[in-house]
């Protein structure tokens, strides 16, 4: 997949299908919020294993019941490509 940035209509295009991601500066971010922390870590689970089939690795935190999620490509000088919006849709198919 490529690691050349998007535009910006190119970001604002994929951030329509995207529900709850928005743009912040050079990344997307995401806060999921589930019921306790034993859904926030099984969500974490699930979205690492994702994350490292992709070879596409998260900056994220935890605290509690709530993942704050923020995705850029550092090949791309952490700039937003296609490997961050695939990752968002594969986390968005994660069950809460």
């Amino acid at each position: 997949m490529s690691t050349e940035p998007l535009k910006d209509e190119e970001i604002e295009q994929a951030l329509k299908d995207l529900g709850g991601w928005s743009r912040q500066d050079d990344a997307l971010v995401k806060t999921f919020q589930f019921t306790d922390f034993r859904a926030a870590l099984a969500f974490m689970v699930r979205a690492g294993l994702e994350a490292e089939a992709a070879n596409h690795h998260p900056s994220w935190t935890n605290v509690y019941n709530r993942v704050d999620v923020r995705l850029s490509t550092h090949d791309a000088d952490n700039r937003i490509t296609k490997k961050d919006v695939a990752l968002a849709k594969a986390m968005a198919r994660i069950p809460a």
